[in-house]
């Protein structure tokens, strides 16, 4: 059987950091392309066309939201996004431009490869579903609407524009309205992760979601996780 090879745009202006994790990518078998700053990064999200994107926020020409936000107005792709550790601000910017996942600074290069092999599983797992489920069903639960054929999202009537990953999570949690689902759990189901190394992951895109949504949509459980708090 012949191989796909994976193609991986890496932007950052930190000629050490993007040198480790191109070397590490490669190894795991992935095509890699280096960029470092914002303008090159968009023109080789046109040329390389990789599969999935590794984008720093800090760069210079212009930041990593704005190439995240340029590189999905014309063609989506999954993005994980590199913040500075606590950098709340920019985490939900970036989740609101497109961008699927984030890790903070310092981070392990076996998590960033787990990461993005999750990325494009489930990049994958879309795509081969989307043929073969030309109606899936329209979930109502008071006044939210979920139209899952097309991806969209109303409350109240009103649209909200969701991520890719937002708007899966909250598909999942609207499967079993008012059930607790544990983050571990979500992390698996959602992201296809087998293990809880990225419980912040799931909470940030809660909070992009209480945003977006209102706040009073999904109830935290402390120490556990989630459920959607909406009339059936």
């Amino acid at each position: 059987m012949e191989t796909i090879e994976r193609r991986v745009l890496v932007v950052e202006d930190e000629r050490a950091i993007a040198d480790a994790v191109a070397a590490r990518l490669r190894a795991e078998g992935f095509v890699v392309h280096l960029a470092g700053d914002g303008p090159s990064a968009v023109q080789a999200a046109r040329t390389f066309r990789p599969d999935a994107i590794v984008l720093d926020v800090m760069l210079p020409g212009f930041d990593g939201l704005e190439v995240c936000r340029r590189i999905q107005a014309e063609r989506p792709v999954p993005i994980l996004m590199l913040t500075a550790r606590g950098d709340e601000t920019d985490l939900l910017v970036g989740l609101a431009v497109g961008a699927d996942d984030y890790m903070a600074k310092p981070f392990s290069m076996r998590e960033l490869t787990a990461r993005v092999h999750a990325l494009l599983r489930r990049a994958q797992k879309t795509v081969a579903v989307q043929p073969v489920q030309p109606s899936q069903p329209t979930i109502r639960l008071g006044d939210l609407e979920i139209n899952q054929a097309e991806r969209r999202v109303l409350r109240g009537g009103v649209e909200a524009h969701l991520t890719p990953t937002e708007f899966d999570l909250l598909v999942h949690l609207a499967g079993r309205p008012r059930t607790v689902l544990p983050r571990e759990r979500l992390l698996a189901d959602v992201w296809g992760w087998a293990d809880a190394s990225g419980t912040r992951t799931v909470d940030s895109h809660i909070k992009g979601l209480r945003r977006k949504l209102g706040a009073d949509l999904i109830r935290t459980v402390h120490g556990v996780g989630y459920a959607l708090e909406v009339d059936r």
